[in-house]
């Protein structure tokens, strides 16, 4: 099977500099690699949105924050395959040569890649060039709601949706000031279009390998699939 694992910064990098769930989350990918082809998008996190910050303070435009934000991307997905024997220590800046390295490596690690994506549209799009069987995108709550969780007790979880109920989702979310989604919008519409199974889980290392594992029992206590 042919995976793309979204990993965003917050999710990644909470515990910077000790790095213990990353060094779990690799032994995931690690043991799941060994029987799928696997490759993984790593987000920016705290530490990107420092450095975007700063620079936005000195005047940098949209574009150029982005930018800048896509190289601690990379930064931070280098230090992840630092944790992976079956990685390069190399990251890939275009899907293409992200192929090319999957052709001698079971994982290929990268970050951003176009200013103005994020790492859930970095992932859906390249979910979608390398004709990924399913995408897993973790992310802070255990799936998708009807409403934010953390604001709305009352919100509803979902354990199946088709991609265009995401997308309905994820539009009304943009729409209310102030709200956060799980998923982004262009993540949501590529989903829609190639429709990509996907499973949007709670980023917690063991979670990986429960989403690979096909029991929807378990899928859904830590997610959320989304599927035509």
């Amino acid at each position: 099977m042919k995976l793309v694992i979204s990993l965003g910064g917050s999710v990644l990098m909470s515990d910077f500099p000790e790095c213990k769930k990353m060094r779990a989350f690799a032994g995931e990918v690690e043991r799941i690699s060994e029987d799928n082809e696997v490759f993984v998008v790593v987000g920016g996190g705290r530490v990107a949105r420092e450095y975007i910050n700063a620079a936005r303070n000195s005047g940098a435009n949209n574009t150029l924050c982005d930018a800048i934000g896509i190289e601690v991307t990379r930064l931070n997905a280098l230090l992840f395959a630092s944790h992976l024997s079956s990685a390069p220590k190399e990251i890939p800046k275009t899907f293409e040569r992200a192929v090319e390295l999957s052709k001698l490596w079971k994982t290929v690690v990268m970050g951003g890649t176009f200013p103005g994506h994020t790492t859930d549209a970095t992932a859906a799009l390249l979910a979608e060039y390398v004709n990924a069987d399913l995408l897993l995108n973790a992310t802070s709550v255990n799936g998708v709601y009807s409403d934010d969780p953390f604001r709305n007790p009352d919100a509803v979880k979902y354990e199946r949706l088709s991609p265009k109920q995401l997308v309905d989702i994820v539009v009304k979310g943009e729409i209310e000031a102030g709200s956060s989604n799980v998923f982004d919008l262009l993540a949501a519409k590529v989903v829609e279009r190639s429709r990509i199974r996907t499973i949007i889980f709670l980023g917690e290392p063991g979670n990986i390998e429960k989403a690979v594992s096909g029991n929807f029992d378990e899928i859904k206590k830590i997610g959320t699939v989304v599927e035509p």
